[in-house]
């Protein structure tokens, strides 16, 4: 068996810190599984990242498990969690405990839910035995009711609120919360409370693991090149030695130098 949620228990308790990163696609998984990395979130950022919506809010169900086992097929060793899209559990907690199920059975080994308003759902699926990645702060699928990708716990109501719903959260079940969008001292404050790990992204450096969006580390969307999300680092610049690589195989073809004889049959 690969990596459980039981092992990154024992990483928040023994101070190690890990990563975790976003997947979409079969080959990728297979590459974030050789790099060792030990979770990966197949996430409703596949709706801006990869299909092209405006945001995270388009995105279903049915396009979500597509890509969820695709995932699975290529990454057999890490925890893959299921990021439950928007619509999935708002409407009640029995259509939310059926798409759970779905994800498991697409290969998923735990679902991720926004807010602190889902302390009924969280406990109900891990009392069926779904392990619960919960997400607090700037939630994207809040995006409406935030007026914007908008910083979150500036204002000390605003703060305690998210204390008390990160506490409430590991009480119902939950085996990590994903911190986003929030003042550094606050995650750090949330991290120490807390005996369930912490993931941050944008909530600076004190969180027990960080995470971001595959396509961010890799420069390959269109905000990242060029205006980077302030929380977000590019590791590597793939999206333009993709550009570079297309300009150069057709500027080869317009000469005439490939193919070949070494790359034509005889």
């Amino acid at each position: 068996m690969g990596v459980t949620i039981n092992d990154l228990a024992t990483a928040k308790r023994e101070g190690r810190r890990f990563a975790m990163l976003t997947a979409y696609d079969w080959p990728t998984a297979r590459l974030l599984t050789e790099a060792g990395i030990p979770v990966i979130l197949v996430g409703d950022s596949l709706a801006d990242n990869v299909l092209g919506y405006a945001n995270t809010l388009p995105v279903s169900m049915a396009e979500m498990l597509h890509h969820a086992r695709a995932v699975a097929r290529g990454a057999p060793d890490a925890l893959l969690v299921g990021d439950m899209p928007f619509g999935t559990y708002q409407s009640g907690c029995d259509a939310a405990v059926a798409a759970a199920v779905d994800f498991l059975k697409a290969g998923m080994h735990a679902v991720k839910v926004e807010g602190g308003w889902v302390l009924d759902l969280v406990a109900r699926l891990t009392q069926r035995g779904i392990p619960v990645m919960c997400h607090l702060g700037l939630t994207p699928q809040s995006v409406n009711a935030f007026g914007g990708m908008r910083v979150q716990g500036r204002t000390e109501d605003s703060r305690e609120q998210i204390v008390s719903d990160a506490i409430a959260l590991e009480r119902a079940g939950a085996f990590a919360i994903v911190l986003e969008g929030m003042p550094r001292d606050l995650a750090a404050r949330i991290t120490a409370m807390l005996t369930i790990p912490t993931i941050g992204i944008g909530a600076g450096p004190d969180c027990d693991a960080q995470v971001l969006v595959l396509h961010d580390l890799l420069g390959i969307t269109p905000h990242t090149r060029g205006s980077l999300p302030k929380f977000a680092r590019t590791f590597a610049d793939v999206g333009d030695q993709v550009v570079g690589a297309a300009r150069a195989f057709a500027a080869a073809v317009g000469e005439g130098t490939f193919p070949d004889d070494a790359h034509s049959f005889h």
